[in-house]
């Protein structure tokens, strides 16, 4: 049985909180994913709105999360979860640029992977979601925007099916140019919003 699921990232989109008559793409959501860099108030509101699990890891602008959590949506930062018979993995965060919250050196990273290598051996995961991208996939050069070596290692040796991210900005006039195709995983840029099918 197919899943589709809807992606957000970075930005807020009000047409995905908008009633009535909405784009088809957009009926019958069975999961949410989102990949940081946005309010609580519109991960509840989407959550609220599709009537699906809304799962979530933060970005490095996510200040509030803290004291103001999403209402009935889920964090899945470091943790594996098993939903709709898929195994989902999440990391938070981006590259170390200047010591603000949910910023992580490469070596902090490779550890929190390392961390769940037990559980990774038992169950690997059918889908990655994670602010930062991958080294040299989708990512920049500057400090900030630079992606994580450990999460193209974590793609060569797991494979998953989706590794999906946010935090590269970038508009996309072909949902095709969100993704990029590493031997069996499809490496997706989720800025905004994206809907799939798997």
């Amino acid at each position: 049985m197919g899943l589709k699921i809807l992606s957000v990232s970075d930005t807020v989109s009000a047409e995905l909180l908008e009633g009535g008559d909405e784009p088809k793409e957009c009926r019958d959501i069975d999961l949410i994913l989102s990949c940081g860099d946005l309010p609580p108030e519109y991960l509840r509101s989407l959550r609220h709105r599709f009537d699906a699990p809304l799962l979530y890891v933060h970005g490095n602008h996510d200040l509030r999360y803290g004291t103001a959590p999403p209402v009935g949506c889920t964090c899945i930062d470091r943790r594996i979860v098993t939903l709709h018979d898929r195994r989902i993995i999440g990391f938070s965060g981006s590259r170390w640029y200047n010591g603000g919250k949910n910023q992580y050196t490469e070596k902090e990273m490779q550890a929190f992977i390392g961390r769940l290598r037990f559980s990774l051996w038992r169950t690997k995961p059918d889908i990655v979601i994670t602010h930062a991208p991958p080294r040299h996939i989708h990512d920049a050069e500057d400090p900030c925007h630079k992606g994580f070596k450990c999460f193209a290692g974590f793609i060569d040796k797991y494979r998953p099916a989706y590794f999906i991210h946010g935090h590269i900005h970038r508009l996309f006039s072909d949902d095709r140019q969100r993704i990029t195709r590493v031997n069996t995983t499809q490496v997706v840029n989720s800025y905004g919003y994206y809907i799939f099918e798997v």
